[in-house]
């Protein structure tokens, strides 16, 4: 547990000086002498049951002030909560190079089965949506809740040619904010296929703080590397302004892995450094799969995520109300002792 004004805890050394405060009150009536008609009426008054309710209202009082103390230093500790993002959109690599069969049966089949589980396992109050990405990317499924449909836009993925990561992300952000009428097309200005990326664009008026839309998220799944479309870093600073997280699954083997079309054979490996520069950008967070096992790992992480969040929250309101209920306590209890309730 942190402090946000931690300079007012220091008032908790005023609880100290009323506990002497109280000591020296019971003191001072004890000199004050007494006078009772029987020493039998004084037997019960010495009793343990009626000590702790005598002192035990200054007790209550006592935590109720020190809980005080604590709400008004605001505390903050790092809980678990159900996060808000309620909507996940599955950007999906269906590029040539998906069709290698470095892991059983072949990559798209084992990407394909990890996100019908990912699917399955969101709560029902979660709308996914699927977006495949090659050459260009198409939105394969608009966001719902419907399970049936989503499955069944998964077993429709097919392979094309090229890889264009930043398409996959930037028409991502068209299907989470339709209203913002963000244009695809226009990012192909940097699109030309293999040649160096052109300076980023300038920030939008309208940005907002990186990972601060908590209402949705991307996960973009790869095996390659950028070959045509916009400059995925460029895409990333994009999603950037608009607050949304890109989690990046780099999937495959480190090492790469061959790939045989139309009599060619060309070795691909997924740009992992990209992958990384992406998540760091979007203030998400980068894995790597190289396994179907491990892939299944990475959607069950990513789950996990998106159903309970751990994060800072202000705890204030539960110290207020304990001093609060200590102080109720405290007079109930004292009212009780002496017998009188008006």
């Amino acid at each position: 547990m942190t402090l946000m004004w931690p300079d007012l805890i220091w008032l908790a050394l005023a609880l100290p000086a009323l506990v002497a405060a109280y000591v020296l009150l019971l003191r001072r009536r004890r000199r004050a002498p007494l006078r009772y008609a029987s020493l039998a009426l004084l037997r019960p008054a010495l009793g343990r049951a009626q000590w702790l309710m005598r002192h035990l209202p200054a007790l209550l009082l006592l935590l109720a002030i020190a809980a005080a103390v604590v709400a008004i230093s605001r505390p903050s500790a790092v809980v678990t909560l159900p996060s808000e993002q309620r909507t996940i959109i599955l950007a999906i690599d269906v590029s040539l190079s998906m069709s290698a069969t470095d892991i059983a049966p072949d990559r798209l089949a084992a990407a394909q089965a990890a996100a019908r589980e990912f699917v399955r396992a969101q709560p029902s109050d979660v709308r996914v949506g699927i977006v495949s990405f090659a050459g260009t990317a198409t939105v394969v499924q608009p966001p719902t809740d419907n399970r049936d449909d989503l499955i069944a836009a998964i077993d429709r993925l097919q392979l094309d040619r090229h890889t264009a990561i930043g398409s996959g992300i930037i028409v991502s952000l068209a299907t989470l904010f339709p209203e913002r009428a963000i244009d695809p097309d226009q990012t192909l200005i940097n699109g030309r296929r293999g040649g160096p990326p052109s300076a980023a664009p300038p920030p939008a008026a309208d940005a907002v703080a990186p990972a601060s839309f908590n209402s949705a998220a991307v996960i973009l799944l790869t095996d390659g590397r950028r070959t045509t479309g916009p400059d995925p870093v460029d895409a990333a600073r994009m999603a950037a302004e608009h607050g949304v997280r890109v989690f990046t699954v780099g999937f495959g083997t480190s090492e790469g892995a061959m790939v045989s079309n139309e009599g060619w054979s060309v070795f691909m490996r997924f740009d992992e450094d990209t992958l990384k520069a992406i998540a760091d950008i979007t203030q998400a967070r980068y894995f790597h799969a190289g396994t179907a096992a491990e892939l299944q790992q990475v959607y069950q992480d990513l789950n996990a995520r998106f159903v309970l969040e751990r994060r800072g929250t202000e705890i204030t309101a539960l110290f207020a109300a304990a001093a609060a209920a200590l102080m109720l306590a405290a007079a109930l209890v004292s009212l009780t002792r002496v017998n009188r309730y008006a």
